[in-house]
């Protein structure tokens, strides 16, 4: 199976199998990459050689095909207007609709999402359908040990799915076959983790239905002939029922697959004490210090550590398509299995008691062990104790063995890291990590052998062969990153270094090594072979960032010798393109250049994503597909990518969005929209590189501030934020510096260019982005004539054992952690402020208190704000009926508080230069520390939420 990773502000392309390998493990952290393409850039980037499971469900949009119409009810509840979007009093608390302009955009039906076949000879075209109804999210779900579950149909809750199964044969001419549906299972069914056999003859997926009681039915396991279409149940007794709270099936080979199932023995849920038999008690008598993040759905009592027990625990299942079935080992808390490339060992991890009410369930015992494919117990790999104590110092990682995994190269062999400074980043120590290897039965008496030895942490590995692998470390507080090339096989071959680089600096970004599937399913590098020469030469796939933009390439690179030859780069002038993916690897035995095919992707500023078949030697491209704009409304939107400077010297960049038909001579300055992300950096010339490409498609996702093109916005989207600590220094304290020196200089730029009022400009976030707002409207009030913040943390005293990036405890850098917070600002903020927040937020650091006690100080002060919670939504809001009324909220703030906006801008602006140019005073902030935990904010989803919309409405 191959997946396609693609990531817009709306659009989500999913294929392809990466043809790079995934960057090594970041800590964590907020980041906005989940609205920019997934490739990161960086150093050579870690594989982590595993068999691929299913196909990813996370929502998608690919723009092809006739699209599914949505299925949720028009009528929400609500209603819009033309112009100005506006709710009598007796609509307040009713979901509202935004404008058409809007709405439908955001109710524009999904296209398929799509997956190769494990030989590219099929397509697989995943049918969806639109945003989810709110009655979806309002059902049942346990909160425990981090995780949210749903009980009717024992996985976790608030998954999507697929609503059809087409299969597409890809001609040799690159045209696509006729459509053949995959059918036999029962219409309304929800389709999820469709996986293809390892020969690509069946599929697998897990159906399930909803309930008259408005409950889903529990998972059952379907397989489908590809050749015919023809499904089926693969269990053929009706009882036995999908367990997919975490792992849920792998094929083992071509006609048996591994599955977890719910015990058959299980009876009902454990029932909560009426009365408790005491108090709840934690001791830390023993005096151990234990700094955690705030974790949220955590175990809190007896009753909840059953309650996980009772949904968590599997039963393991080996089900032949003969019909054949075959328990093995006892039911318990399986969280992974992994067949061996040779197919006759599983690698199967579990967890256990004791729990933890302190941290969730990725840190509880952990028990890896090897099993023969027949379900024979060979050996216990480790059994890892409870890890409450792992270091908030970034870099930090658990003790003992970790990133256990089979070698992709080999039949049957394991490889893993360990940590010599105890997991403490905080600990000078070398070797930092050491890397073994070990066979699945090894010999009486044999030892783990030393792989490589690290003086960074460990980020992974991209094997080849027994003469070629390349080895990943990094260290975060200084953006180091190594890549080292080793011989596995060759004791005799010192480990050298390949690349040693910082991770900020993607102008020398040497691109990751392009990947080839094994007959087993397992992703290697891919040697290529030229003719008449014996070099050994890989592909290196690089996102090419120059200060013009990215321009995509692939390089030839001899591994011995450092050479390159570059036989592809994307269209500099109007097109953005990417090399997606290898489709020759099929074939066994090196690749030879002149045989090689790719799958490329072309787009431009105004055209969507087409994929092409590019073929070697003539480099001949055959267009695959032709999708439609998804959009058509916005199609001639104008886009640029700017570059300007902040007051010290460090260039900053952002894409412009005007609307369609803008004519800067007739229609003059815009209300102007600001939608931004802070990011920090170890030095101002890392921070001044340009990201992105002036060329990429304007992807607008169902709550994207790009929306508000069709209200005759103009949009700066993503101004570069950096907040810069150089050497030893500390990038937060000087953060509110930096915050306001960034936005001062894009708004400056935007009304130097004449396309913004200086009046009229809005600012908005989500997460850190929300933080962000709150901050400049606190001190940088003659920028901005109101904000938009969505899904914030305010208050830094509420996350003590850090947030972001930030590890130094509230107690080590107090006065940093109290000039961050815009709630301790609160007295400052004159300007119009809109709070969303989902009312369910599990996000580490921004719990819904933020929002409400935030409203609280602003209302105290007499500040012009409002706040609007969404029942049922998480960090990330999903319900047509939320996302509808979030952009309903902020049209209509837009629309009150930014377009008739005619206070003097321009004044305020140059009043107050001098003052924020001699720092923030602070004089007036009192530390007031509060209880809780601290956490990061991590990805920056699109959501919204805050004045509580009642229960029963729903």
């Amino acid at each position: 199976m191959m997946r396609l990773h693609k990531v817009y502000h709306r659009l989500t392309l999913l294929s392809l199998f990466p043809s790079s390998p995934p960057p090594p493990p970041l800590p964590l952290t907020s980041s906005p990459s989940l609205l920019t393409p997934v490739r990161t850039p960086g150093h050579l980037r870690t594989h982590r050689p595993k068999r691929f499971k299913s196909i990813c469900t996370m929502t998608s949009r690919f723009p092809n095909l006739v699209p599914l119409n949505s299925i949720a009810a028009e009528n929400v509840g609500g209603r819009s207007n033309d112009s100005v979007s506006s709710a009598s009093t007796e609509d307040e608390g009713k979901y509202q609709l935004p404008p058409p302009e809007i709405k439908n955009i955001v109710d524009a039906p999904p296209l398929p999402a799509l997956s190769f076949s494990p030989q590219r000879d099929k397509i697989l075209f995943l049918k969806r359908r639109s945003l989810p109804p709110l009655a979806e999210l309002a059902r049942p779900e346990e909160k425990l040990a981090g995780l949210r579950i749903d009980g009717n149909c024992n996985t976790k809750s608030r998954m999507s799915f697929y609503t059809g199964i087409g299969i597409h044969q890809l001609m040799p001419d690159g045209i696509l076959g006729p459509e053949r549906e995959i059918h036999g299972y029962p219409d309304g069914a929800k389709i999820n983790f469709v996986t293809w056999s390892l020969d690509g003859r069946h599929l697998a997926f897990s159906i399930r239905f909803d309930e008259e009681d408005n409950s889903s039915s529990k998972l059952r396991v379907w397989v489908a002939n590809v050749e015919t279409g023809q499904a089926r149940p693969l269990f053929q007794s009706p009882d036995v029922y999908l367990n997919a709270v975490f792992d849920n099936f792998v094929w083992v080979d071509n006609s048996t697959l591994l599955v977890c199932t719910i015990p058959s023995s299980r009876g009902d849920p454990p029932k909560k004490p009426s009365v408790p038999s005491g108090p709840k008690i934690q001791s830390n008598e023993q005096k151990n210090v234990v700094q955690v993040r705030t974790f949220q759905d955590l175990l809190k009592d007896e009753y909840d550590e059953d309650l996980f027990d009772y949904y968590a625990t599997s039963q393991l299942v080996l089900a032949s398509l003969d019909g054949t079935t075959k328990e093995i080992g006892n039911p318990a808390v399986y969280t992974s299995m992994d067949p061996s490339p040779d197919q006759k060992y599983l690698l199967v991890s579990s967890i256990h008691r004791p729990y933890s009410f302190t941290v969730p369930c990725g840190r509880f015992p952990k028990k890896v062990e090897v099993w023969t494919t027949d379900g024979k117990f060979v050996r216990e790999v480790c059994d890892l104790p409870l890890a409450e104590d792992i270091p908030i110092a970034i870099s930090s990682v658990r003790k003992g063995m970790r990133n256990i995994n089979w070698r992709a190269d080999k039949p049957s062999t394991l490889y893993w890291a360990e940590t010599q400074d105890g997991g403490d980043a905080k600990v000078e120590v070398s070797p930092r990590d050491i890397i073994y290897t070990q066979p699945a039965e090894p010999l009486e008496g044999e030892q783990p052998e030393i792989l490589h030895k690290l003086d960074l942490r460990y980020g992974g590995i991209s094997w080849c062969d027994d003469s070629l692998a390349l080895v990943y470390e990094s260290w975060y507080k200084t953006r180091r990153t190594r890549t080292w090339v080793i011989s596995p096989g060759s004791k005799d071959v010192s480990p050298r270094i390949l690349f040693d680089r910082s991770s900020e600096d993607v102008y020398s970004d040497p691109g990751s090594p392009m990947l080839r599937r094994t007959p087993a399913g397992t992703y290697v590098i891919a040697k290529i072979k030229k003719e008449n020469d014996e070099g050994t030469y890989i592909l290196l796939n690089g996102s090419g960032a120059t200060a013009e933009g990215n321009i995509p390439f692939l390089d030839l690179f001899d591994i011995n010798t450092g050479s390159k030859e570059r036989i592809w780069e994307s269209d500099k002038e109007k097109y953005y393109e990417t090399v997606v993916s290898l489709m020759s690897d099929y074939e066994e035995g090196h690749l030879l250049l002149d045989r090689l095919k790719l799958l490329t992707s072309k787009e431009s500023k105004t055209e969507n994503t087409q994929y092409s078949i590019l073929k070697w030697p003539e480099k001949k491209v055959c267009q695959i597909t032709n999708f439609p704009h998804p959009y058509p409304q916005l199609a001639s939107l104008q886009k640029e990518m700017i570059k300007y400077k902040r007051n010290d010297g460090v260039q900053l960049t952002a894409t412009l969005y005007l609307p369609p038909g803008y004519d800067l001579s007739k229609d003059g300055p815009l209300p102007c929209l600001v939608w931004s992300y802070p990011g920090e950096f170890k030095s101002k010339d890392a921070a001044g590189q340009v990201r992105g490409s002036p060329n990429e498609f304007a992807g607008i996702g169902p709550t994207s501030a790009l929306l508000w093109l069709a209200r005759r916005f103009a949009i700066l989207s993503g101004p570069t934020i950096p907040i810069i600590g150089e050497g030893d220094k500390e990038a937060n304290d000087r953060y509110v510096e930096q915050l306001v020196a960034s936005a001062e200089a894009a708004v400056e730029e935007v009304i130097r260019r004449g396309v913004a009022h200086p009046n009229k400009i809005a600012v908005g976030g989500h997460s850190y982005g929300a933080f962000m707002t709150a901050n400049l409207l606190a001190h940088a009030p003659h920028l901005f004539c109101c904000g938009i913040a969505r899904s914030g943390a305010y208050n830094r005293t509420l996350t003590p054992f850090g947030f972001q990036n930030e590890d130094r405890t509230l107690w080590e850098a107090t006065g940093t952690y109290v000039e961050m917070s815009p709630f301790m600002s609160a007295n400052k903020i004159k300007k119009p402020i809109l709070l969303i927040h989902g009312e369910e937020d599990n996000n580490s650091g921004t719990l819904t208190m933020q929002s409400d006690r935030f409203f609280n100080a602003l209302k105290g002060h007499g500040a012009l704000c409002r706040p609007a919670i969404l029942p049922f939504e998480s960090h990330g809001y999903a319900a047509r009926e939320s996302i509808l009324h979030v952009l309903w909220e902020t049209d209509r703030w837009l629309q009150k508080h930014c377009v008739p906006n005619s206070s003097d801008a321009s004044a305020e602006l140059d009043a107050c230069k001098d003052e924020e140019s001699k720092g923030v005073a602070d004089s007036d902030k009192q530390a007031v520390v509060a209880s809780g935990g601290g956490g990061p904010e991590l990805a920056d989803f699109e959501h919204e939420g805050f004045y509580s919309l009642p229960r029963s409405l729903l």
